[in-house]
Formats: C-alpha cells, structure tokens, sequence
C-alpha cells in the first residue's frame, strides 16, 4: 500500500472522471465529465496536463483507440484508465480525508 498521499483536488476529480466513464474516458468525454462533476469550466490543456502528470506519478495508463475518427481526422484517440497504483492512491487518499473529517463535522454545521 503506498504511504498515504493526499491527491490534489483537480487530479482527484480527473481519477474519479475517469473512473465513472470506465471504457470511454477519452480527452473529451472527460472533459465534459469533469465539469459535470465540478460544475465549472475546465480547459482542454488543463486536462492534458494533468493526463501527463498522472501518468509519470504511474497512476494512469492509456491505449490507442483504433477506430477510425472521421471527427478528428482520421486521427484515433487515446483511452485512459486509472492503474491499480492510481486506485491504491486513490483509496489511501480518501481514508486520510476521512480521517481529517472525522470530528469536524459538528463545527460545520
């Protein structure tokens, strides 16, 4: 299990992105997602640099999808997931949030 880690909010919200849209999580389609999930605007490079980022800390992975596009030229796309290190991540971030939570609920009543 890796040592407990606190994910930036915006890597996190793309990580759960991802995760929702399972076998569809395209560039775009993620994008979509993730401002259905934030509820505000989120550009494009955003996106794709925090794709990158993700993936040099091994925590998403992704394949060429070899469809043909006719929409992006021809051009296929990319399909992410998140790896077992990014979900190992992932939980270890979640149950030290809770943890953090845990007792400060009252206060923000």
């Amino acid at each position: 299990m890796p040592p407990k880690v606190f994910v930036g909010e915006f890597e996190q919200l793309l990580l759960l992105a991802i995760l929702h849209l399972e076998n569809d999580a395209g560039a775009l389609a993620l994008l979509e997602k993730m401002e259905a999930l934030a509820g505000r605007a989120v550009s494009r490079g955003a996106i794709y640099r925090t794709l990158d980022r993700l993936e040099q800390k091994g925590w998403v992975a992704w394949e060429l999808d070899e469809e043909e596009r006719p929409e992006r030229g021809g051009h296929p796309r990319r399909r992410f997931h998140v790896t077992r290190q990014g979900i190992a991540t992932l939980k270890a971030s979640r149950e030290a949030l809770l943890t953090l939570w845990h007792g400060v609920e009252r206060i923000l009543r």
